[in-house]
């Protein structure tokens, strides 16, 4: 699912992307590689912002993006990731590894002109669909249902309501 999903966001080298749900930290790592691989000069590396709601996987993926020698490249924030991450935004890149019950308004806010927002939506449990919207430079929306996913519900003010 983290390859289908990278190749779906067109990562380029310099991109500012916002991941919400961190969890152990190996999707950003796979991110960073992409967006800003060691090889390119710092310049022109991009950065990986990655909101996790939960405090005990914030943590648990800031050490393993330390650990593996991304924190360079990586920032892990503890917050409500249904909000985005407007201190960074505009983003080249979002994506979503939980499922949420709509698009978040915020993180299409946070979306910049000609960039690609990556979101499972759907019932909080089994079934959802992975939509990919691309927002183009006069605004409008372009959607494309890429299949059937099943992702754990996102949380937060825009998630799901248990």
């Amino acid at each position: 699912m983290v390859s289908i999903m990278n190749e779906a966001l067109q990562l380029e080298v310099g991109h500012k992307v916002l991941e919400v749900g961190a969890g152990s930290g190996w999707h950003a790592a796979t991110i960073a590689e992409l967006i800003a691989p060691s090889e390119a000069p710092r310049s022109e590396w991009g950065h990986v912002y990655t909101v996790e709601i939960i405090q005990g996987l914030a943590e648990f993926a800031r050490k393993n993006i330390m650990k593996a020698g991304y924190g360079d490249r990586v920032t892990i924030i503890c917050s409500d990731g249904s909000l985005g991450y407007p201190e960074k935004a505009p983003y080249d890149r979002i994506l979503v590894t939980a499922a949420a019950p709509e698009v978040p308004k915020p993180l299409f806010e946070q979306l910049k002109p000609c960039g690609i927002l990556l979101i499972p939506v759907g019932s909080p449990h089994l079934f959802q669909s992975l939509i990919k919207i691309t927002k183009q430079a006069n605004g409008k929306i372009r959607e494309e249902n890429l299949g059937g996913v099943a992702f754990v519900p996102l949380t937060g003010q825009y998630g799901h309501k248990f």
